[in-house]
């Protein structure tokens, strides 16, 4: 393949996975006009368009999506083979990126990883908080976080924390002229502090467990936020309940600024998984982190 056509075929890659000119043209270092007429000339020499543009999003055609999904997992391969060379070397190097949520951010990851990058300085750590569930291979992430039972059956899952109790919890001042909820369905008639999922738009039903009874409650109120630190200050200042990590809000319970309710439906769920594609070619750096994060029971 002649070389100008390789560069065409990233910069095609660029624009598919960001679907915007705009951004894609940032995140290469070349101009909006210059990365429009590269996508040109390539579509001309295949024959074939490869790209539907608007005026507010860029998608791919059918051809276009058939070209991206059997060449953008090669380049990620020579990209982690290339990273893999800095075994190489006398210290391991390399970005290493990471997806979650705040919770596991601020509880496993950040606790771990400031432990080991200090002995690593050229080992760089990019962690982003996302409620979103990112497709990691898409979004170019190394490795992404989740619930265990929330991991891709074709992913490699390391577990990397121990099972996680939930909490309703409310402030003394907002029980202070309401009856406390004894069942679920009372629920309905409280102020939730609800979460609005990042991916689906939609509000989050909690899901709660006693025994082998599950149910789910539609919990409304007159907050929505979309991260849990948000939920854990509202509740304390009175606008309603949150259902959240217990260990979020255990030293709020201790001092006496939250109340649990509703402890025996509440459930525990399977601790958080560092997960990565099977088909990754590991650098030292990449190994590095994955160890730290490991779970030691």
């Amino acid at each position: 393949m002649p070389r100008e056509n390789l560069n065409d075929i990233l910069v095609f890659i660029a624009v598919a996975r960001e679907k915007s000119f705009t951004r894609a043209a940032a995140k290469l270092g070349v101009s909006q006009s210059a990365l429009s007429h590269t996508i040109r000339d390539l579509e001309a020499r295949l024959g074939l368009r490869l790209l539907t543009r608007t005026t507010r999003s860029v998608s791919t055609t059918e051809a276009g999506e058939e070209l991206f999904q059997a060449v953008a997992p090669r380049v990620e391969e020579i990209d982690a083979s290339i990273a893999a060379l800095s075994d190489f070397r006398d210290k391991p190097a390399g970005i290493i990126r990471i997806t979650a949520a705040d919770h596991p951010v601020e509880t496993v990851i950040w606790p771990k990883l400031r432990k080991l990058l200090p002995a690593y300085p050229d080992i760089k750590v990019e962690v982003t908080v996302d409620y979103g569930l990112s497709n990691i291979v898409e979004d170019r992430y190394d490795i992404g976080v989740r619930f265990g039972d929330q991991v891709a059956k074709d992913m490699i899952a390391v577990r990397i924390s121990p099972d996680i109790p939930m909490a309703i919890v409310g402030s003394p001042g907002y029980f202070a002229n309401r009856d406390l909820p004894k069942t679920p369905e009372d629920l309905l008639r409280h102020e939730c502090i609800t979460l609005r999922m990042t991916t689906t738009k939609a509000l989050y039903a909690w899901e709660l467990k006693k025994g082998k009874r599950e149910t789910q409650v539609r919990a409304t109120g007159q907050v929505t936020v979309n991260t849990q630190p948000q939920m854990v200050q509202a509740a304390l200042d009175g606008f309603g309940l949150a259902f959240v990590p217990e260990d979020a809000v255990v030293q709020h319970m201790r001092n006496g600024h939250l109340q649990s309710v509703l402890r025996d439906w509440c459930p525990v769920w399977p601790g958080y998984r560092a997960y990565y594609p099977s088909r990754r070619q590991t650098s030292r750096a990449f190994s590095l982190v994955i160890d730290a994060l490991k779970h030691q029971s």
